[in-house]
């Protein structure tokens, strides 16, 4: 468990749902709202808040490292829509990218670290 204020853990866990924003506004029909939107917010948060927080820096790289892996592997599976299995995986990929940014906001929020799965550490 982290020790951390009310607004330091507030600010961690949007840093992470922050993410969704590549859902609900997207940048660009069809596939660069999950190329890019979903790496804009926590880049933001994490820009302005990481001096200021001491966990920021942790959160947001590994929520900025998650969001550049998924869309490095959607950029695979678009690729594969050729041969049609690119689709199911696209569908599969914003479905487990959703299901990971609710789990790693709700064990942020509660005070807990969290490792992203299949996440590359690019921002070490």
């Amino acid at each position: 468990m982290e020790e951390r204020t009310h607004e330091e853990s507030n600010w961690t866990t949007f840093c992470h749902l922050s993410a969704l924003a590549g859902y609900l506004v997207p940048i660009g029909y069809p596939f660069s709202c999950v190329l890019i939107g979903n790496m804009l917010g926590p880049l933001v948060i994490w820009l302005l808040k990481k001096d200021l927080y001491p966990s920021m820096d942790r959160h947001g790289k590994e929520a900025l490292n998650f969001q550049i892996s998924i869309s490095i592997y959607a950029l695979a599976a678009s690729a594969l829509i050729v041969i049609l299995i690119g689709i199911p995986l696209l569908i599969g990929l914003a479905a487990f990218n959703f299901v990971m940014i609710i789990i790693a906001a709700i064990k942020c929020k509660n005070g807990q670290a969290f490792r992203y799965p299949l996440s590359l550490r690019l921002l070490k």
